[in-house]
């Protein structure tokens, strides 16, 4: 999703920092967005690192001038039985998921607060905590992802006075790399779709229409929200 939101954001207008643990990645975005005639930059970041992250931001002021928007979208998930989790296997969910979305959130902050604006949108999950949906398999994750919805309230009633807006979005299941890597069996496939009712994983595209409306003036008066983006999967 990290690619089609830089994408899109970038055809939009914005000048885009594109961050990832592996810096080729980055660098095949920032081609892909050049070539359509957008401004990047690719910038490797260890997002559980506060050095590296604060390098990322350095990186941003420095050929720009200023943040405007963050998008906080690593994060990573592995299917396990909670009793067979290890500490190391909890630390690196929480770490990259949680973690990373703090470090990312309080160095761009320290700018934004200066120039009065800025924007944040931090890609939450539907296994956030709502009533009836928790999933086995995946405690670590739901937790990190709870966590994250907890953070964009509380980051917004704080900083709604420097005139910065704070909202997290919730997918259902997205096909993307981090599912696919999930490696589920057939049968564990066909039981997700059935509880969607509109029976098909949704397409990165259609979560980054949505980090584009946040990001932009026609959300101004949102903050503090989690908008959920599902097929229904929780309607049910």
């Amino acid at each position: 999703m990290g690619r089609t939101h830089a994408m899109l954001l970038a055809k939009a207008g914005a000048r885009v920092v594109v961050a990832d643990i592996t810096l080729e990645d980055c660098e095949r975005v920032v081609e892909e967005i050049e070539k359509e005639g957008g401004e990047a930059l690719a910038v490797k970041s260890d997002v559980t690192k506060k050095t590296e992250v604060d390098k990322m931001v350095k990186a941003a002021m420095d050929k720009w001038g200023k943040v405007d928007i963050l998008v906080n979208n690593a994060g990573i998930v592995q299917f396990k039985s909670f009793l067979e989790l290890t500490e190391e296997e909890w630390d690196r969910t929480l770490d990259i998921n949680l973690k990373g979305y703090f470090l990312c959130a309080q160095a761009v902050l320290k700018e934004m607060v200066k120039q009065k604006s800025g924007v944040i949108i931090n890609i939450a999950s539907v296994e956030m905590g709502q009533v009836g949906n928790g999933m086995p398999f995946i405690v670590h994750y739901c937790a990190s992802k709870g966590g994250v919805v907890a953070m964009t309230e509380a980051l917004a009633a704080e900083f709604a006075p420097y005139n910065i807006r704070v909202n997290a979005i919730a997918p259902g299941a997205i096909e993307t790399p981090m599912v696919e890597s999930a490696k589920l069996d057939p049968k564990a496939t066909e039981g997700m779709l059935a509880r969607i009712p509109m029976h098909r994983m949704g397409k990165p595209q259609e979560v980054s229409n949505l980090v584009l409306f946040l990001a932009s003036d026609e959300s101004s008066y949102m903050t503090g929200s989690t908008v959920v983006i599902d097929g229904g999967w929780l309607a049910q």
